[in-house]
């Protein structure tokens, strides 16, 4: 099998009406390109005719390969399947429904075998139905994680090792940007056009959204305190402790000044306790979790280590 340079991973979930346009539009985009592109399709538990379209569009395009998943497992799911089964040095992801043009895949890429950049997002040029909803988004994850991308869940071309350290989480793919910048790759963004869907209808609606806050949160958490939980609760826990201790010389002034004894401030006092401890607990039990991820990645990092080929 020819090297291959790129490799264009498109998670498709019943999208046989877009698939035969979109492998059209990657052979002419890929014509007379210095660099080797691969297509890799996953089929992401397709239940119209996806199967039997990838299976006859393989003849008519060398570059065409196709995976399979029985049941739909999401984009993040897709996009790993893809990596693992992709043979390019640069991934891309892009979608399948054409609101994207293949002819803009060499853009996205060149930075990268350029030598300027590690991965490269696209941010949207034209109308867009849940603009107003990813402004929202973008502009929280801007502040949470202080990442200066206009649009972080979009096309992009990455660095293969970029994958190498994904967590596998589901739809954590749209926090790549900033996994891949805590880890020290550099990012850059190009514009790109956006067109309306060819066919077929969006998967993702307005449930989406308390999903991906959520997520927000979780990907917070683990970048600020996923090494070391007991700083964060054994910071809510002392507080806790304080104020308990706090409302207890008040009540014992109280008892010993007034000769009044409050229930209120003694329930606050047992509230503050037993929560604090609690939140001691919690930490102490993240803390032992936290060594054993970091016993597994060093782990990870020494199989990698040897198993990578001999320096030359």
């Amino acid at each position: 099998m020819p090297q291959i340079d790129i490799s264009v991973l498109v998670p498709a979930k019943d999208e046989a009406e877009n698939l035969p346009l979109f492998l059209d539009l990657c052979a002419q985009a890929f014509a007379g390109r210095p660099e080797r592109y691969e297509v890799v399709v996953i089929d992401d538990g397709s239940s119209d005719g996806t199967p039997a379209v990838l299976d006859a569009l393989k003849a008519k395009y060398p570059f065409l390969r196709s995976v399979r998943h029985r049941a739909r497992r999401g984009i993040a799911e897709a996009l790993r399947t893809g990596y693992l089964t992709a043979h390019g040095d640069i991934l891309v992801f892009y979608p399948a429904d054409l609101q994207f043009k293949p002819e803009d895949i060499p853009r996205l890429v060149a930075p990268i075998r350029a030598g300027e950049s590690d991965m490269v997002t696209g941010y949207k040029q034209g109308r867009y139905e849940k603009a107003f909803v990813s402004g929202i988004y973008n502009w929280l994850s801007r502040v949470l994680f202080d990442i200066r991308v206009k649009d972080l869940n979009n096309v992009k071309a990455y660095r293969r090792e970029i994958m190498d350290a994904q967590p596998t989480r589901p739809d954590w793919h749209r926090y790549m940007i900033v996994l891949a910048t805590q880890q020290g790759y550099t990012v850059s963004e190009i514009p790109v056009p956006l067109y309306p869907r060819h066919a077929g209808k969006s998967k993702f609606g307005l449930g989406r959204i308390p999903v991906g806050i959520l997520d927000m949160l979780s990907v917070w958490f683990e970048l600020r305190f996923g090494q070391k939980p007991l700083l964060l609760f054994g910071m809510m826990g002392a507080f806790l402790f304080l104020t308990g201790f706090v409302a207890g010389l008040v009540a014992l002034y109280m008892l010993f000044t007034e000769n009044v004894g409050v229930r209120a401030i003694w329930t606050v006092i047992q509230t503050c306790l037993i929560v604090g401890s609690v939140f001691f607990a919690t930490g102490l039990l993240g803390e032992q979790i936290a060594v054993q991820r970091a016993e597994l990645r060093e782990m990870r990092r020494r199989l990698d280590d040897r198993d990578a080929p001999p320096p030359t």
